[in-house]
C-alpha cells in the first residue's frame, strides 16, 4: 500500500511538470541562457561577476571579486575586459599556436574549428554580470510574507502559479526597489503602465505596496497572454511590452520563444528582454529547491494583516494614536503612502485601505471613530505648484522657493532635472497656504481640549482667533507672544474664554462664519480636483459622430492641426511646447502630470536596481527608446519607425509627425500623396522624411507623446475589468464603445489590437474595458 502511495505522488509530480513543461517550455536553445542565470543566482554574490560572451552564454571566461568597492570593482571590469579582447583580437588574427595559457582556456571555451571573424565578433561582445545570490537568498526569505497572498491573487486571474517566481528576476521580492528606468516596487512598474491598475500620484503610490501591486501584476500578466496567447511571450512582455512582442512574432511568423530569442533582432530587443525568459526559469528552478543551492532557508511568516478604510483625511501621527501603534510600524504597513503624508505635508486620504496588524486588540473601525472631529479633515492639503516659463531651469525654480533640487525632482517624478518644459505644472515641496476646514469647523464648532489649541500647519493667529471665537490680543497676551508671525505647527496655545465654541452663542459668530467660509473652499478645492482631470481627458472619452475610425482618430488630436497643418514644425526641442501654444488658444491643455515616483538616481543610495538583477550592468544597447517602450508596456500599439515608415495609431497626425520631424506637414503630403485636409487613418502606413530628425529621435518624441496622453487619461480613470462582447448584425462598434461602455477609441484599439474594428462580421468577439472614474477619495488632489 505504500509503495502504490509513492508511486502515485510520483506520478502526480511527472505530471505537474509535464504540464509546467506544455506552458513555460524550454527550447534548447535557451538550456545554456538558463544554466548561466542560475550560476548568477547561486554560485557568485554582489561582490563578484561574471566576465561573459553576451550571446553565447555558455562562455563565461572569468570571475571578477569579491570586491566590495563598487569603484574598485569597475577598474577590475575594466582590466579583465581589456585583457580578454586581446586575446580574442589574438585568435582572430588566426594564431592558434604559441598561446599562452589563458589564450589557450579561451580557445577551448568554443568549438573547434572557429573562425577567425566569430573571435572578432566575440571581442565586441564582453559583458560584466554582477553576482545575485546573496540577493536572492535574501529573496526567498521574504517572499514568505507574501508567497499564500500572489499564489491566490494569481490563481483568481487565471494566471498559471509559476509566475508567483517572477518577483525573484524583479527585484528579489524588495517592495522597496527602485531601478534608474523609475520602475518601482515588489513587481517593478512603469509609472505609466502601473496607473492602468493602480493609484500612482505624489500622495498615493500603490506600486510599493507588496498586496496592491501583486493584484496589478495579475491583471497586467492576464492581458498579455490574452493578447499573445502564450506564456513565454507574455513574460517577455512584461520586460519588452506587448507591442515589440507582437512585433517580433509579426517579422518571425512565429511564436516559438526559442525562434524569436535567437533570430529577432530590434534596436530596443537587448540583453535584458533577450534573457528575460531564460533567468525567470532559472529562477523557477532555484525558487522549487532552494535548499539544493542554498541550504536550509527558514521564510518570513505569512503577513498577518487586515485593513480597514479610512473614515476622514486625518494625520498620519492622528492615525497612529488612534490605533496605539507606533508611526514607524503604520508606515512600514502601508508603504504606498509618499514621504509627504508621513512628513505631515498631507493626509492618510479618505478611504484609503489602511492595512493593520492582525493582533491590534480592537475593532479599528470603533478606534477610528473616537478620533474627535478637530483632528479630521474635509479635504486634502492643498498642493503648492509652479507654472514653468519659457528659460526657467530646476534649478532657478528649486532656488526660487528654497527647496532642494533632489525633492523637487523626486516629487515630480522628473526622468532628468534637465528636461522640463514650459508650460509644465511643478508640484513643490513646500507646505501649503492654507489648512482645508477640520469636521468640527465645517459644522460650526471647534473643540479646544483642555482650553487649549494646536496650532497647525498653515494657521495664522487671526485665522485661529476667528475660528475660535476669541480676541486676537487677548490670545496674544495670553500666550505671551509678542510677534503674531512668529508661531509654528505643534505650538500650543492656551485659549481664553469658554473651552467649547458653538455657533449657537453670539460670541462665536465669527467663528462660525469662518469655518463655513473653509468648509465652502474645502468643497471647491474637493470640486476643482476632482472636475478638471475630467475637462482635461473630455475629448478621450468621447467619440465625435459619424463613428467612423478615420474622422474618429482626427478628432481626438485635431486641436493641433489647425496650427500645424501647412507650417513648420514647432520648437522640436520640445515638443509639448507645441501642444501646449494650442491650448492657450482653445484647444485641449497637456498637463505635465506629478508622481510620488523616486528619480532615476534613487539606486545609488544603496537600493536594489532590478536592471542589474536581470542584466547586471547596463548594456551600451540598453539605450534611452528601450526605457521609454518598457514605459508603455501594456500598449500593444507598434510606435517604431520600420524601414523609413510607420503606422498610423489612434491620438495622431500629420501635424503630430511633421512636428516631431521638424518638417512642413505638407513634406508629408506630397511624400504620401494626401490631399489637402484629408486626415490620416488609424493602421495606415506612411512614408516619413527622416532629413532632419533620425528614426531613433523620432521614436522616442512619438513614445513620450503618447505616455503623457495616456498618464493624462489614467490619472483619471482605472480600468476595473475586461468584458467580451458579441457583436450582433446591424450593431457599430463605435456607437457601443460611445454610448453604452464610454471607452475612447484609443484604448478600444489597443484591447483589441488584431481587430480591423471598421469590418466586424456578426459574432466577433471584442473587448470592451470597464472603466472607473476616480473620485476624490482615490485620485490625486490638486488645486
Amino acid at each position: 500500500m505504500r509503495c502504490c502511495l509513492g508511486l502515485l505522488v510520483a506520478l502526480a509530480a511527472i505530471q505537474a511538470a509535464q504540464a509546467a513543461e506544455e506552458l513555460f517550455p524550454r527550447p534548447p536553445q535557451l538550456e545554456p541562457a538558463i544554466r548561466f542565470w542560475t550560476r548568477v543566482y547561486t554560485e557568485i554574490d554582489t561582490q563578484s561577476g561574471f566576465i561573459h560572451d553576451s550571446e553565447r552564454l555558455d562562455v563565461v571566461y572569468e570571475t571578477v571579486g569579491p570586491i566590495a568597492s563598487p569603484r574598485a570593482r569597475r577598474r577590475a571590469v575594466d582590466r579583465a575586459e581589456e585583457h580578454y579582447r586581446r586575446i580574442l583580437l589574438e585568435l582572430a588574427s588566426g594564431k592558434r599556436e604559441g598561446l599562452d595559457a589563458d589564450a589557450r582556456r579561451v580557445l577551448a571555451l568554443f568549438p573547434e574549428g572557429t573562425s577567425n571573424a566569430e573571435f572578432r565578433r566575440a571581442a565586441g561582445r564582453l559583458r560584466f554580470q554582477l553576482g545575485q545570490a546573496d540577493r536572492f537568498r535574501e529573496g526567498l526569505i521574504r517572499s514568505g510574507a507574501w508567497r499564500d497572498y500572489i499564489a491566490d491573487v494569481l490563481a483568481a486571474n487565471g494566471v498559471p502559479r509559476e509566475l508567483a517566481a517572477l518577483p525573484h528576476v524583479e527585484s528579489s521580492f524588495d517592495p522597496t526597489a527602485y531601478s534608474k528606468a523609475g520602475a518601482a516596487g515588489m513587481w517593478q512598474f512603469t509609472r505609466s503602465t502601473g496607473l492602468r491598475y493602480m493609484r500612482i500620484d505624489h500622495i498615493v503610490d500603490e506600486r510599493r505596496d507588496p498586496f496592491l501591486s501583486t493584484d496589478a501584476a495579475a491583471r497586467l500578466l492576464r492581458d498579455n497572454y490574452e493578447v499573445l496567447q502564450s506564456w513565454p511571450l507574455a513574460i517577455t512582455a512584461y520586460n519588452h511590452g506587448v507591442a515589440g512582442m507582437r512585433r517580433a512574432v509579426s517579422r518571425l511568423g512565429t511564436s516559438d520563444i526559442g525562434v524569436i530569442i535567437e533570430k529577432y533582432s530590434s534596436r530596443t530587443f537587448g540583453f535584458a528582454s533577450r534573457n528575460f525568459y531564460a533567468a525567470f526559469l532559472a529562477a523557477l528552478d532555484v525558487d522549487a529547491d532552494p535548499q539544493k543551492y542554498f541550504g536550509p532557508i527558514r521564510l518570513d511568516p505569512p503577513s498577518n494583516t487586515i485593513v480597514t478604510s479610512v473614515p476622514d483625511y486625518m494625520a498620519a501621527e492622528t492615525l497612529a494614536r488612534a490605533l496605539d501603534l507606533r508611526v514607524g510600524r503604520l508606515r512600514e504597513l502601508n508603504p504606498a503612502l509618499t514621504e509627504l503624508v508621513w512628513s505631515g505635508d498631507k493626509f492618510v486620504p479618505k478611504g484609503f485601505a489602511l492595512r493593520l496588524p492582525a493582533d491590534l486588540g480592537a475593532d479599528p473601525g470603533v478606534l477610528l471613530a473616537s478620533v474627535p472631529p478637530t483632528e479630521r479633515y474635509a479635504a486634502q492639503q492643498p498642493d503648492v505648484r509652479h507654472l514653468v516659463r519659457r528659460g526657467e531651469t530646476l534649478s532657478q525654480i528649486a532656488a526660487r522657493y528654497r527647496v532642494s533640487l533632489a525633492s523637487l525632482v523626486q516629487l515630480n517624478g522628473l526622468r532628468s532635472r534637465n528636461l522640463i518644459r514650459a508650460g509644465q505644472v511643478l508640484m513643490l515641496p513646500v507646505p501649503a497656504a492654507g489648512t482645508p476646514a477640520t469636521l468640527a469647523e465645517a459644522r460650526g464648532e471647534t473643540a479646544v481640549a483642555g482650553g487649549e489649541y494646536v496650532v497647525r500647519r498653515g494657521d495664522t493667529i487671526e485665522r485661529i482667533a476667528r475660528v475660535l471665537g476669541v480676541d486676537m490680543e487677548q490670545l496674544l497676551r495670553e500666550n505671551d507672544i509678542r510677534n503674531k508671525n512668529l508661531i509654528y505647527a505643534g505650538q500650543t496655545l492656551r485659549v481664553p474664554g469658554p473651552v467649547l465654541a458653538s455657533a449657537d452663542g453670539p460670541a462665536d459668530s465669527a467663528g462660525a462664519a469662518d469655518a463655513a467660509e473653509g468648509a465652502a473652499d474645502a468643497a471647491d478645492t474637493a470640486g476643482a480636483a476632482v472636475a478638471e482631470p475630467a475637462v482635461i481627458t473630455a475629448a478621450l472619452i468621447t467619440d465625435p459622430g459619424p463613428l467612423e475610425a478615420a474622422q474618429a482618430a482626427e478628432a481626438e488630436a485635431a486641436f493641433v492641426t489647425a496650427e500645424l497643418e501647412g507650417s513648420a514644425g514647432l520648437v522640436a526641442a520640445e515638443p509639448a511646447v507645441a501642444l501646449e501654444t494650442a491650448a492657450a488658444e482653445g484647444g485641449e491643455l497637456e498637463l505635465g502630470l506629478a508622481s510620488g515616483e523616486a528619480p532615476l538616481d534613487a539606486a545609488l543610495d544603496g537600493t536594489l536596481d532590478p536592471a542589474a538583477a536581470a542584466s547586471g550592468e547596463a548594456d551600451a544597447g540598453e539605450n534611452v527608446l528601450a526605457s521609454q517602450q518598457a514605459e508603455l508596456a501594456a500598449d500593444p500599439s507598434d510606435y517604431s519607425v520600420t524601414d523609413g515608415t510607420i503606422t498610423v495609431q489612434a491620438l495622431e497626425t500629420l501635424g503630430h509627425y511633421a512636428d516631431w520631424l521638424e518638417i512642413r506637414t505638407q513634406r508629408l503630403r506630397d511624400l504620401n500623396g494626401l490631399p489637402f485636409r484629408r486626415p490620416v487613418v488609424i493602421g495606415q502606413t506612411l512614408k516619413l522624411d527622416f532629413s532632419r530628425v533620425s528614426p531613433e529621435e523620432f521614436e522616442q518624441r512619438r513614445i513620450e507623446y503618447q505616455r503623457r496622453r495616456q498618464e493624462a487619461f489614467f490619472s483619471s480613470y482605472r480600468i476595473e475589468d475586461v468584458e467580451d462582447h458579441v457583436i450582433r448584425r446591424g450593431e457599430s462598434v463605435w456607437v457601443l464603445a460611445q454610448h453604452r461602455y464610454h471607452v475612447p477609441v484609443w484604448l478600444l484599439r489597443q484591447y483589441n489590437p488584431d481587430l480591423d474594428l471598421d469590418r466586424l462580421a456578426p459574432g466577433t468577439i471584442v473587448k470592451f474595458p470597464r472603466l472607473r472614474p476616480l473620485t476624490e477619495g482615490d485620485a490625486q488632489v490638486s488645486t
